[in-house]
């Protein structure tokens, strides 16, 4: 067993007692709601519950400021303007952009992401760089990242975009045809790929990687603005508690 960095025992015994100032805070305010949306492996709905990396970390960071509260899954466009318009809502799993930084409260990275344009191996396509996607039609999901960088970048929905409220229609779309580009997370596409019983490998072709998407850090939880600061306080503490104490590696290894 390795054993604890020096120092580990004086940050959790202050982190111990930031959180318990935090919760007291937290326990004179209103309820908590989380929302979400289906995207595989890290937030998706199995047998009736909430799964997936980041609902696991979600979860682990409800636990630790002992906050109860239960995560809906719905189409992302409805995710985003609850928490866009609506008071202590928490969205996850939400990516950090320059547009977003002051449309929510940050919590924290809650999984990495990398993001490809991809085309079908049946009908492989070579992008230089983005200007070249504007030749072919590419799947979006609404108000998501994707579609929003794509938004900015002057692609339009209804012309060069399709987009739908699905990500697993979007694969459908590449695979058979209906759409020659997909734009998406890595394993968000690996595992709607093997989801319909392809090999990602032989199915995918990572046409052009998108940076840009990634330097924000990847995937996170953010509360809508007319959430106190105590309460986002508390849930970065929480998320420092399960980084610091193992809870988010061991969660991060089970899903990679």
């Amino acid at each position: 067993m390795t054993p604890p960095k020096p120092g580990y025992k004086a940050r959790s015994v202050l982190y111990g007692a930031v959180l318990s100032c935090l919760i007291v805070f937290h326990a004179n305010a209103g309820p908590i709601r989380i929302v979400t949306e289906e995207l595989p492996p890290y937030n998706m709905t199995l047998d009736g519950q909430m799964t997936g990396m980041s609902t696991e970390v979600v979860q682990a960071v409800l636990k630790a400021v002992n906050v109860q509260a239960s995560i809906q899954s719905m189409p992302w466009a409805r995710a985003y303007d609850l928490a866009l318009h609506d008071p202590d809502v928490l969205i996850y799993s939400i990516t950090r952009t320059a547009e977003r930084e002051h449309l929510f409260k940050w919590v924290g990275t809650i999984a990495a992401s990398r993001w490809y344009l991809y085309s079908s191996s049946g009908h492989p396509i070579s992008l230089m760089d983005l200007e070249d996607a504007r030749d072919w039609q590419t799947a979006t999901v609404n108000e998501d990242v994707g579609e929003q960088y794509l938004i900015s970048k002057r692609f339009v929905v209804g012309q060069q975009l399709q987009s739908s409220n699905r990500y697993e229609l979007n694969y459908q779309k590449l695979r058979t045809g209906h759409v020659d580009l997909w734009i998406s997370d890595e394993l968000n596409a690996d595992y709607l790929a093997r989801q319909a019983g392809d090999d990602p490998n032989h199915t995918l072709v990572q046409s052009l990687r998108i940076p840009e998407l990634e330097e924000a850090g990847g995937f996170n939880m953010a509360f809508s603005t007319g959430t106190s600061d105590a309460t986002v306080q508390l849930f970065q503490q929480g998320l420092k508690t399960i980084r610091e104490n193992g809870t988010y590696d061991a969660i991060a290894r089970k899903w990679n």
